[in-house]
């Protein structure tokens, strides 16, 4: 299969001269390698170069680390970039899901994710979405598998972070394809620049927003919900989210935080089959943009001048209806 793939890619990509590659906004792990990956194997056996930019902040530790160590290979986005690029690829993200900069009117020839496939994606030339993949990176290591191409120790690193990142060790979402992945890759990793990724250090500020959000949290029979408030950068509801889901008994994570004009919330479950995709965008509902998996998913609301803490309420309130919580019970603070 991924012979009949790389043959289809080849043929979309045959004439570019340079193709723009876009990861989703904010970019993880997973979509930083995922990227790296794609131009790597454009460059080796399709001799077609490209550019990856990105919109937004890498704002995490672990992701600036991950970046400083492959040398800042993205550069921000510009609209001039944008307008130029010959064909556009998106990784790890799908037109119209509102976590990309790719205007509406225009199609990406490119599409490779695993989120749930999208509407306008059907229409993409090119598109190889698989939702029950762990990982992205997953779908890029079959690539350069496919193609015989060895990677490099520091797109090796990147591809097995971006896999251990999005599954947390194989130990959410992965299925047998994130597995082979991952052990083709961990022998070809720089175990070193590994460590150092992942035990980053932080700025005091990063503790004291996690005390804030501790001591932000209403408790509720197993769901935890946060409103954390201004963010230093849009990835801080999604860490805090991560650690909450591990309070013993805890079934559902809702975080609410600021960044910019944006309300950005992260959902996190237990249960793989459980949906946090779907709570996500009943959350936001039709004014924001909302999208994940089954255990994990992420949320836009634009505040248009609105009170951050009143839409944050509403929200609440919301997500307690739609886990069948009586919204009039009072949260029990965590201490």
């Amino acid at each position: 299969m991924v012979y009949k793939r790389l043959d289809a890619l080849r043929e979309v990509v045959s004439g570019l001269n340079r193709l723009l590659i876009l990861p989703h906004n904010d970019p993880d792990p997973d979509a930083i390698a995922g990227a790296l990956a794609l131009r790597y194997l454009l460059v080796e056996r399709l001799n077609i170069k490209s550019l990856i930019a990105y919109k937004g902040i890498i704002g995490r530790a672990e992701n600036k680390a991950l970046m400083r160590y492959l040398g800042k290979p993205f550069r921000h986005l510009t609209s001039t970039t944008l307008r130029h690029a010959d064909a556009v690829a998106l990784v790890d993200t799908q037109p119209g899901t509102g976590n990309n900069p790719l205007p509406l009117d225009r199609s990406p020839v490119i599409v490779i994710d695993h989120h749930p496939s999208r509407e306008l994606t059907r229409d993409v030339r090119f598109a190889d979405v698989r939702s029950d993949v762990g990982a992205t990176s997953t779908i890029l290591t079959e690539y350069l598998q496919g193609a015989n191409l060895e990677p490099p120790p520091a797109l090796a690193t990147a591809l097995f972070y971006g896999i251990k990142s999005d599954t947390l060790g194989l130990g959410r979402g992965a299925t047998q394809a994130d597995v082979n992945a991952y052990f083709y890759l961990q022998p070809r990793i720089d175990i070193d620049a590994l460590v150092e990724i992942e035990h980053a250090q932080v700025p005091v500020e990063y503790f004291r927003s996690f005390d804030a959000a501790l001591h932000a949290v209403s408790a509720y029979d197993g769901v935890l919900i946060a409103y954390i408030g201004q963010m230093a950068y849009p990835d801080l509801a999604a860490e805090i989210a991560d650690l909450l889901l591990r309070l013993e008994g805890t079934r559902w994570v809702i975080c609410i935080g600021v960044h910019r004009d944006e309300l950005i919330l992260s959902v996190r479950t237990r249960g793989r089959q459980e949906g946090a995709g779907k709570l996500a965008q009943h959350l936001v509902g039709e004014q924001g943009t909302a999208g994940g998996h089954g255990t994990m998913a992420a949320g836009h609301l634009p505040l248009n001048g609105e009170d951050p803490a009143q839409v944050a309420a509403q929200i609440s309130q919301r997500a307690l209806r739609y886990l069948k919580v009586s919204p009039e019970r009072e949260g029990k603070p965590l201490f």
